[in-house]
């Protein structure tokens, strides 16, 4: 796909969102299955059913992925995409690319070792190697354009609100 394609294809999107604000507005959602058996959910991906469980610093098998790994592999793909969606409409070519997600965790906290450990990601790092002739300037602008347009990049950045409840089933 090439730059006037993309503009073709979301145009229509783009100007039916102008018209309509609202129309843009779209909940995303997961379901999942606590397992009965064992630690784990079953996580419907809409492709494949994943099987989420413990890490093997908790005590997992390492059988089952880790919600914590999903959520990395979550951010390569859609900064892959996005960086491949911009470069796309600004027409920079670029012959490979490698996107590389890392963070570091004290597993102290999730498991309650160390109250003063905490839960959840310290620090997450994330890298794109790009085979390509262009100068550096427009390389900068991918950068910038890709961070600022990847949906769980900004997600993870901002950290919005999240609201958790418990029901009866």
């Amino acid at each position: 796909m090439d730059a006037t394609a993309l503009r073709a294809m979301q145009a229509p999107i783009k100007d039916h969102y102008k018209q309509d604000p609202k129309a843009a507005m779209i909940t995303l959602k997961a379901k999942g299955a606590i397992d009965d058996v064992n630690i784990a959910c079953k996580v419907e991906t809409g492709r494949a059913l994943a099987v989420a469980g413990l890490h093997p610093a908790t005590g997992g098998s390492g059988l089952e992925l880790c919600s914590g790994d999903m959520l990395l592999e979550a951010l390569v793909a859609c900064a892959g995409v996005t960086l491949k969606a911009v470069a796309t409409a600004l027409d920079i070519k670029l012959k490979s690319g490698h996107v590389f997600a890392e963070g570091d965790l004290d597993f102290r906290g999730t498991l309650g070792v160390a109250k003063d450990a905490p839960v959840g990601f310290a620090q997450i790092r994330l890298r794109f190697d790009v085979d390509t002739d262009e100068p550096q300037e427009k390389l900068d602008q991918l950068l910038k354009l890709t961070e600022r347009y990847c949906v769980v990049y900004q997600t993870i950045k901002s950290g919005p609100p999240v609201e958790v409840t418990m029901a009866r089933a």
